[in-house]
């Protein structure tokens, strides 16, 4: 298998033996894993560029990741297909496209009749993700007969890609578990409700007049009835316009998350993170996670907006986080090469002269997320009991979207007549959950009258209490009077480690003073969920504090790993006495300096493509706007064809607003585009079947 695989990795179950079959792409013949998609594939055969546009020639590759939009079209058996969705079979026969993909052979006609389900339910899910799933418990425990739909194979949603352990509340959200712990244990919830009726490789594709929604259901296009509605399909991901944004390399974390975390494919050895929050400071983790260089972290704003105990983790590594400064262009032949990014003054405008250059093979953008709702807007234009939860309707963290679903599956009962209340609280604590991170206020001193003790390093109003659940003595208490405060050591200590275990954020570590009875040396545990290979027992390593300082260096002792440690490991450190409590992680990498770009070419609006679909730039886009005086994005998307190809408009609609807002046009006397089924490509075959019964055509 090529080395473009992960071959450990301290949190993933790598398969033992995962088997291979081959496939052929442009004629050469390659390795796969059964049933993996196509895209992962080519990723682990070192091959990010699938095809050239069918415009200019420009290279295409993986984009979404997620089947939403076409840059990853192959074709494969003589069909065009969607790379990142479509797996691979022995012997497939693959091809790179370049222009349009040719029609199949119709040798054989097939007399075929009209063929579409109809079916009602009390109430139809859409997302199988951690507000559907939690939804769809809460309907189904009262009797409330439930369709949930997804589009994927598997439920869980995005919870598939978090490795991570989940802040919120232990007892109401599963908080200190990892997110694929709690997707699988949510979906063997559901699985095991009979009331709940799950279609998955369903999507739903459209709502209409009749008060029907369209799903596809594997397959055999499904009308279904409901009685009420709820959306909750997610996010998708902002992007960035740039001068070389479209090149194979550039795309989003969640792209990134399903090729290294479900995937298992390394698809970079380089990687710079554009966006500081919560999504990019985690992908930054999860990259170091699978052996890939972070370069840096840039962020355009004055300081990062995820949380700090996200950013503290990742720095303390050594990756520098370049707080702003904003990326200006991206260059490469036919992938990224290097990135030119510059800081910015307080109207974040690029300072001339400050431009530095990354030479790095992939960039991550992660400037935030946009409700991905068309499918509630429309029914709730067409005067539908719809309702919405999750990112659907607010964006915030899984858990928040956990609680966001038994709410609104509250509210839905209440409509349908059910004698049920919304507990007092609920909707006070899930706006706590799904809040913005509060002030940094600084962590609580470690104590000095213990010999064994936690170091707790919380030191921002953020919704989180793993460690006051797990703690034997019940020594860790929030002092503040909610959730959001900061965790204190209170009590006596048993130096039994769970709060290390457990904690979401990597901030606790174990100072025991009473290692060296000279009293020149203490014994310091901290997390650890870095691959094997460096702190090996016996190895001097360079300690870091809090914020990623350099502290002093540490000789490892021992790696400890069990069962109680829900995978994750605690290297214990030996250091000076006078520097354990301020030791809180150990360096992997050293920082690159910065290096000043010495030619930087100047912004072109024509080199900047907004539509990816029909390769529209932002010159076209802007000229068409100041000439026409338009204040219509449909308008835009009739004369210019942005929004017409297949992803529908779902990156450069939010893109094309912006220019409107940068020419000086208020967003909100801009139409917005309209949503019209179907929201996704629907194969004519799904409407149809074989007149001897047999599907699809």
């Amino acid at each position: 298998m090529s080395a473009d695989r992960l071959t450990q990795h301290p949190i993933l179950e790598l398969p033992t033996n995962p088997g291979t079959v081959e496939f052929t792409f442009d004629g050469r013949v390659l390795p796969a894993r059964p049933s993996e998609m196509i895209s992962s594939a080519l990723f682990a055969n070192g091959i990010h560029v699938f095809g050239r546009h069918r415009r200019d020639g420009a290279p295409q590759g993986i984009f979404c990741a997620n089947g939403q939009c076409a840059q990853c079209l192959v074709m494969a058996d003589g069909r065009a297909v969607k790379a990142c969705v479509t797996p691979v079979r022995p012997g497939m026969r693959v091809r790179s496209l370049a222009g349009y993909p040719e029609l199949e052979a119709d040798d054989v006609p097939l007399r075929v009749v009209p063929q579409v389900r109809q079916v009602e339910t009390d109430v139809l899910v859409v997302g199988g993700g951690p507000a559907g799933l939690s939804a769809a418990l809460e309907l189904a425990s009262h009797g409330v007969g439930v369709i949930l739909c997804d589009d994927k194979p598997a439920l869980g949603g995005k919870l598939d890609l978090q490795t991570h352990n989940f802040f919120g509340s232990v007892e109401e959200c599963y908080a200190g578990r990892r997110g694929t712990e709690i997707g699988r244990l949510l979906e063997d919830q559901v699985r095991a409700q009979p009331r709940i009726d799950v279609w998955t490789d369903s999507p739903a594709v459209g709502v209409f007049q009749d008060g029907v929604v369209g799903v596809v259901k594997q397959g055999h296009f499904t009308v279904v009835k409901p009685k009420s509605l709820l959306v909750a399909t997610g996010a998708r991901e902002k992007m960035l316009a740039f001068p070389g944004a479209d090149l194979p390399g550039v795309y989003g974390g969640g792209a990134f998350q399903t090729l290294v975390n479900r995937d298992l494919v390394k698809p970079s050895k380089r990687l710079l993170i554009v966006g500081g929050g919560n999504v990019g400071l985690i992908v930054a983790y999860q990259a170091l996670q699978a052996s890939i260089d972070v370069v840096a972290l840039v962020e355009i704003l004055p300081q990062v907006g995820g949380y700090k105990v996200h950013r503290d983790k990742i720095v303390r590594l050594g990756v520098p986080v370049y707080t702003s400064y904003t990326i200006l262009r991206a260059e490469g032949k036919d992938q990224v090469e290097r990135v030119i990014a510059a800081r910015v003054d307080d109207r974040l405008r690029p300072i001339e002269g400050t431009e530095v250059v990354f030479e790095v093979d992939t960039v991550l953008i992660a400037v935030g997320l946009s409700p991905l709702n068309e499918l509630f807007e429309e029914g709730r234009r067409l005067g539908m009991r719809v309702y919405s939860a999750g990112d659907a309707h607010e964006i915030a963290e899984a858990s928040a979207a956990m609680f966001s679903g038994r709410i609104v599956a509250r509210t839905i009962l209440r409509d349908l007549g059910a004698p049920v209340e919304i507990p007092e609280g609920w909707r006070t604590l899930g706006a706590v959950m799904a809040s913005h991170p509060g002030p940094v206020k600084g962590s609580y001193p470690p104590p000095t009258h213990l010999q064994v003790y936690p170091v707790i390093r919380c030191a921002q109003e953020i919704p989180c209490n793993p460690c006051t659940s797990v703690c034997p003595r019940d020594s860790i208490k929030i002092l503040d009077g909610s959730i959001l405060g900061r965790p204190k050591l209170v009590g006596d200590c048993t130096g039994c480690l769970l709060c290390l275990a457990i904690c979401p954020g990597l901030a606790i570590s174990l100072v025991d003073r009473r290692y060296d009875r000279s009293g020149e040396r203490a014994k310091v545990t901290i997390p650890w969920e870095m691959p094997e290979g460096f702190g090996k027992p016996g190895d001097v390593v360079p300690t870091t504090g809090a914020e990623g300082e350099p502290v002093g260096t540490g000789k490892v002792i021992r790696i400890v790993s069990g069962k109680a440690l829900n995978r994750r490991r605690l290297m214990v450190l030996e250091v000076p006495m006078s520097e354990a409590d301020r030791v809180a992680g150990v360096r992997i990498r050293e920082p690159e300096p910065l290096v000043r770009a010495a030619e930087v070419p100047p912004a072109s609006d024509a080199e900047t493509v907004i539509c990816r679909c029909e390769r529209v730039t932002r010159e076209m886009i802007a000229d068409y706007i100041r000439t026409t005086g338009t204040r219509d994005l449909n308008a835009v998307k009739a004369a210019l064809r942005t929004g017409m190809g297949p992803c529908g408009g779902k990156t450069c609609n939010d893109l094309t607003l912006r220019i409107f807002q940068e020419l000086g046009v208020d967003a909100r006397r801009v139409n917005p585009p309209v949503h019209r089924p179907f929201t996704q490509e629907v194969p004519i075959g799904a409407f149809l079947a074989v007149e001897n019964g047999a599907s699809g055509v």
